[in-house]
C-alpha cells in the first residue's frame, strides 16, 4: 500500500468516526430539546396555576413556620 493509499484509508476511517459522532450528538441535542420543551411547558403550567389562585389560597412562607418558633 502506498503512502497516499494509507493516508486515504486513515481519512476514511476518521470520516466514519466523525459521522458516528455527529449522529450521536444530533440525537443528544434532540433529546435535550425535548426535555427543554417539557420543562418550559411545566413552568407555564405552574405560572398559570399561581396566577389563577385566589388570594386566600396563596400561602406565605410564614405559614410554613412550625408553631414552636
Amino acid at each position: 500500500m502506498s503512502n497516499t493509499e494509507a493516508r486515504l484509508t486513515d481519512l476514511e476511517v476518521k470520516l466514519s468516526f466523525t459521522e458516528d459522532l455527529v449522529d450521536d450528538l444530533n440525537r443528544t441535542i434532540f433529546r435535550q430539546q425535548q426535555q427543554i420543551d417539557l420543562l418550559i411547558n411545566e413552568i407555564r403550567s405552574l405560572r398559570d396555576q399561581l396566577t389563577n389562585m385566589q388570594p386566600e389560597e396563596r400561602r406565605s412562607l410564614r405559614d410554613e413556620i412550625p408553631p414552636h418558633y
